[in-house]
């Protein structure tokens, strides 16, 4: 019976830390994510790009697929992980700034 209830537990902790995992390594909780504000964010990032309207709207399709726009208005684009790093134009240039 003792083994039972061990075996038990222990799968209980299993499927906790599978939560936790999915929650807050992989951002699995999509409902807090699609808060995110775009507009506001782009806006921000984009303010000393020299095409700030090109940029803007690069950073917003870039925001809406990955949910998240990088701090700061240059550089820190490995925060928001291989989605936003790995997106690419036509031409194969990074297309998140």
């Amino acid at each position: 019976m003792a083994v039972r209830s061990l075996l038990a537990l222990m799968v209980f902790v299993f499927c906790l830390a599978e939560v936790f995992f999915q929650h807050v390594v992989r951002g699995g909780n999509r409902r807090l994510m699609q808060d995110i504000d775009c507009g506001g964010l782009c806006k921000q990032r984009c303010s000393l790009h020299s095409r700030p309207n090109v940029c803007t709207r690069a950073c917003g399709t870039c925001c809406v697929r990955c949910k998240c726009v990088p701090p700061g208005t240059s550089g820190n684009r490995e925060v928001c992980g291989t989605c936003y790093t790995d997106m690419t134009t036509h031409g194969n240039k990074t297309k998140c700034p």
